[in-house]
């Protein structure tokens, strides 16, 4: 028996559909999609949680410990 979706439904059940293989949800709930490519740098407004900005930021409070 294949696994189920279990994604909720807009009448609030749970799908049964059968999930897209490697995947937790069915097709007609995103288990097709990929998601959004690697590094979309179309879809930034700020580069606040930017993967480099959080390495900065961790490093600065580790300096900040080490003083």
């Amino acid at each position: 028996m294949a696994r189920r979706c279990l994604a909720q439904t807009r009448k609030g059940t749970e799908c049964q559909s059968p999930a897209v293989r490697g995947r937790r949800r069915c097709r007609m709930h995103g288990g097709t999609n990929p998601g959004a490519p690697k590094g979309n740098y179309n879809a930034w407004k700020h580069g606040g949680r930017s993967a480099a900005t959080s390495w900065i930021c961790r490093y600065l409070s580790e300096r900040e410990r080490v003083l």
